[in-house]
């Protein structure tokens, strides 16, 4: 790289625009609190790819005799289901590697965009958290909620908010590309449907993309631990991208419109992501639409903070924003899911 500050690209920051603050070092209380959220996250998202993996358990379902018994039926039932689940994950070791290999797939997805966030609010001098991992229970579909920092301070620039804020889905995505590939290289196309399949992953346009590049014939493929991290990864890239409130499109659609058409374009994303729960529900099946309208109507109610000083984006972080809008076009599913 040259000495002179002119040849850096237009989108990183040059010394004089970066406001330099005192960032306090994690504290070892801290570093054990997230290595253990991590870690209990990894074994939920092992046995989530376990569950993605294995054939369907065979599972005694618990008496009725009493009224006790009907009120202690599903959390028994569920109880079993796990068990058995675990059973077959330790008498076969290939459905343990699946998990394993689901869970570091897609741990390491969520890892890459969380200190996308993360190392970019150490740049700017924004105290911020280490990644929080969120655990979910077993039999949920990914093993995990997501993950999330909390930033403790204000964002001092324009150009901070941009860069802290799509630093996250971009850098997810870098990293979720060669898991992309490596999951529809390594598809068993062809395989039989199953008359029971109640659940249909729908695919988003990357993966479209790559299975046409290299002639997978998606429809009839059977999803692979890969394949699967890739698209929840994608559904959560897509899901962060949306321009609403403090969301990680929020925070870019702040940046490059201002506040005024921050909120304008947040109403007119959530109207459209309530208009397509409601088609999806009835083309689909799939309720998970409103969740996503749930979730997109709480943060159009959390205030967004505008930065200290506005200054001009500048070329290269409208070229970033170009990319972004890339991203998520190849990310976003209109409807995920299709139940039969």
């Amino acid at each position: 790289m040259s000495e002179h500050v002119q040849v850096v690209p237009p989108f990183a920051p040059t010394r004089g625009l970066v406001r330099k603050r005192q960032t306090a070092t994690p504290s070892l209380r801290e570093w054990v609190r997230h290595s253990a959220l991590f870690l209990l996250t990894f074994i939920t998202t092992t046995f989530a790819g376990i569950v993605i993996a294995a054939p369907e358990a065979n599972v005694t379902e618990p008496g009725k005799s009493g009224l006790l018994s009907y009120v202690l039926y599903i959390p028994e039932y569920y109880r079993r289901l796990v068990v058995a689940l675990f059973e077959q994950a330790i008498s076969n070791p290939a459905l343990l590697k699946s998990g394993l290999t689901f869970s570091t797939a897609l741990l390491t997805i969520l890892l890459a965009h969380e200190m996308g966030h993360y190392l970019a609010c150490r740049y700017y001098g924004v105290r911020a958290t280490l990644p929080f991992f969120i655990p979910a229970p077993p039999l949920f579909l990914a093993g995990t909620f997501g993950a999330f920092i909390k930033m403790k301070s204000p964002i001092p620039s324009r150009r901070a908010l941009f860069d802290i804020g799509l630093a996250g889905p971009l850098a997810g995505f870098v990293i979720l590309l060669p898991v992309a590939v490596a999951g529809l290289l390594t598809l068993q196309t062809g395989a039989p449907s199953s008359s029971n399949e109640l659940i249909i992953f729908n695919d988003p346009l990357l993966f479209q993309l790559i299975g046409k590049l290299s002639g997978k014939d998606l429809p009839n493929a059977q999803p692979n631990p890969f394949y699967m991290a890739a698209w929840i990864g994608l559904l959560v890239t897509s899901l962060n991208l949306m321009p609403v409130g403090q969301l990680d499109g929020g925070h870019g659609t702040f940046a490059v419109f201002g506040g005024r058409a921050h909120k304008i374009i947040g109403r007119v994303a959530f109207v459209a992501v309530a208009v397509t729960s409601v088609l999806g529900f009835i083309w689909h099946g799939s309720p998970s639409g409103f969740l996503y309208t749930v979730l997109l109507a709480v943060m159009l109610k959390v205030r967004h903070p505008a930065p200290e000083e506005m200054e001009p984006l500048g070329r290269g972080r409208s070229i970033v924003a170009i990319v972004t809008l890339i991203v998520f076009a190849l990310s976003f599913v209109p409807f995920p899911l299709t139940i039969s």
